[in-house]
């Protein structure tokens, strides 16, 4: 009887969300109806603007570094973000690679030689001038460095060979790479640093332990559009326009525009919209629960929500398939087991969960490709799990467990089927999910602890002492698969299920990396695409990541900023947006 309330209840309250979104986005001709706006990418043009004023915003969390070569979380990332430069950077309204650092480059015929020209009017947060050394310092001394683990590292190598990298003179330097591949120009995206700051560190054998959270915000040197001058844990991060950036608009105004940013910490979402309606920060990252309150206020607040489409973002599950982790054997050999994770994708009610954790503004994924990845989207070649309890019981039977008298499902050895399933605390869209599954795992006699913790612990947790049986948990998406290869490879530092091998520990892994690493040096579009896509069809047929869904992206933001033109991938040319009160 249990059962059948939980499902009644579960479906009328889908039945009642699904029409809410219907009914909150829907267009109209009355001006004075409120309605999602979209971004026009042909009609978007920058205007000049004016220098000055505070843009305030909000941090989801503290970050747990400084240091962007050791930054694996967006709570640190999204701190020190705009500290920072690479050779080049991505045009957000093109996807395409444009000069940051470098201001030109060059190839040989071979496609294997790359030479780079540095801007000569760079120069680092204490004035000193950017050259060639730094450049070779950071990929040599640093991202190549053994000793240091970094997630940079899975994306500057080709079929296990590093790029070489050396200074012609103080403003160029010259990459040779193993082989042409196609992402090589994102690939030196990544951020550069201050030799002259961090060698000491790495000599040291402390570069790991450096820029940590103590650090005295003015010894933190980049070149990036602000510099931090304030940072109070779990408080706020202010900043300042770097005095000594290069790039100008138009008329030759230094940007960015905005000469002072403060951000508060909030870690609760729910507190995050309050002092988003109240004025207290500018824009907001717009949770789909959120929008019958926002969207009736939006033209008394003066703000308008944007709906910037399929995110890259998926969210997922993941079970522990680490030998090295303090779980129980037992509970290893069922989470190594295709059978048992197929087992609980069938069990994972993605409609249901999509339409009351998003109310309807999101979809439902069973492999890391999402509506966003339009190259490589294909609804009918991955694998699909719909929803069925029945086939999810009837699988796990199948591999050996049986039903006890209290409903619950044992192994051949006796041990109930029971797990621990995380997710960071303060997501109300995982929290939701959690108890869901909680439920419906059930209701096929699994008994699951379900617990919401600390971000940060959560990240530890994950990458550190492995001390984790199941987790609900997201990654932003890349651009490219091949900035991926850190969560893809089997060696990567972020390949969640088994992070870090020293070989493939399974056939369907090796044959990954075989087809990520083919795809890497594949230069004809159509065959690179056809790589990634067999690749991730077997990431869908072993589910070592139980896909559940890719959300829409919201965001609501006062209509006093202007140039404002968000993306799914960012802002696009976010120095450029200027305040008009």
């Amino acid at each position: 009887m249990r059962d059948k309330i939980t499902t009644f209840l579960k479906a009328l309250l889908t039945i009642i969300i699904l029409f809410l979104p219907v009914y909150l986005i829907q267009t109209t001709d009355n001006e004075e109806d409120y309605t999602i706006q979209k971004v026009n990418p042909e009609e978007f043009q920058l205007k000049l603007g004016k220098e000055g004023g505070v843009l305030k915003r909000a941090l989801s969390g503290d970050a747990k570094t400084f240091n962007p070569v050791m930054a694996q979380e967006t709570s640190s990332t999204a701190v020190i973000g705009t500290l920072f430069n690479g050779l080049t950077k991505t045009d957000l309204k093109t996807l395409l690679p444009e000069p940051d650092l470098a201001e030109r480059w060059e190839r040989d015929e071979s496609g294997k030689v790359w030479r780079f020209y540095l801007r000569k009017d760079a120069r680092w947060f204490d004035g000193k001038p950017v050259t060639a050394d730094d450049v070779v310092f950071t990929y040599n001394e640093i991202y190549y460095n053994p000793d240091i683990p970094s997630s940079a590292k899975d994306m500057l190598i080709i079929e296990g060979k590093k790029f070489k990298v050396r200074k012609i003179d103080d403003h160029t330097v010259e990459f040779e790479i193993p082989k042409p591949f196609a992402p090589f120009l994102q690939a030196v995206g990544q951020p550069i640093l201050p030799k002259h700051v961090l060698k000491k560190y790495v000599d040291e054998g402390t570069f790991t332990s450096a820029w940590g959270i103590n650090t005295p915000p003015e010894e933190l040197i980049g070149t990036g559009p602000y510099r931090l001058v304030e940072y109070v844990v779990g408080q706020y991060a202010v900043y300042e326009r770097n005095p000594y950036y290069y790039e100008k608009d138009k008329a030759g105004q230094n940007v960015p525009y905005i000469t002072r940013v403060k951000a508060q910490i909030i870690g609760d979402p729910d507190v995050r919209l309050i002092k988003f309606l109240s004025g207290e920060i500018d824009y907001y990252g717009v949770r789909p629960a959120d929008l019958p309150e926002l969207l009736p206020k939006a033209k008394e607040k003066d703000f308008t929500v944007y709906n910037l489409g399929a995110t890259p973002s998926t969210l997922f599950i993941v079970f522990n398939q680490n030998p090295k982790a303090p779980i129980p054997e037992y509970k290893l050999k069922w989470f190594r087991n295709k059978l048992f994770r197929q087992a609980i994708s069938y069990a994972v009610d993605r409609e249901g969960i999509i339409n009351i954790a998003y109310n309807g503004l999101a979809y439902p994924i069973y492999t890391a490709v999402t509506p966003a990845n339009r190259r490589l989207f294909d609804e009918n070649y991955y694998p699909k799990y719909p929803f069925n309890l029945r086939k999810a019981k009837e699988i796990l039977l199948s591999i050996g467990f049986k039903e006890g008298k209290d409903g619950f499902l044992y192994d051949q050895e006796g041990n109930k089927l029971e797990f621990t399933l995380i997710t960071n605390s303060g997501n109300k869209e995982r929290e939701i999910i959690g108890n869901i599954l909680k439920e419906d795992l059930r209701r096929i006699g699994i008994d699951v602890n379900f617990q919401a913790i600390d971000f940060n612990n959560l990240v530890t947790r994950l990458m550190s002492n492995f001390d984790w049986e199941a987790v609900i948990i997201g990654l932003t998406g890349s651009m490219d698969p091949y900035f991926g290869q850190n969560v893809w490879l089997s060696s990567g530092h972020l390949h969640m299920w088994y992070p870090n091998q020293k070989t493939p520990a399974t056939e369907w892994e090796a044959r990954i990396d075989e087809l990520f690493n083919k795809a890497a040096v594949e230069l004809n579009p159509e065959k690179r695409d056809r790589l990634y896509m067999e690749a991730f069809k077997i990431i869908g047929e072993q589910q070592p990541m139980i896909f559940i869904a890719a959300p829409e992206e919201l965001l609501a933001v006062r209509n006093k900023l202007k140039n404002v033109f968000p993306t799914v991938w960012g802002w696009y040319k976010s120095e450029f947006v200027y305040i008009e009160e």
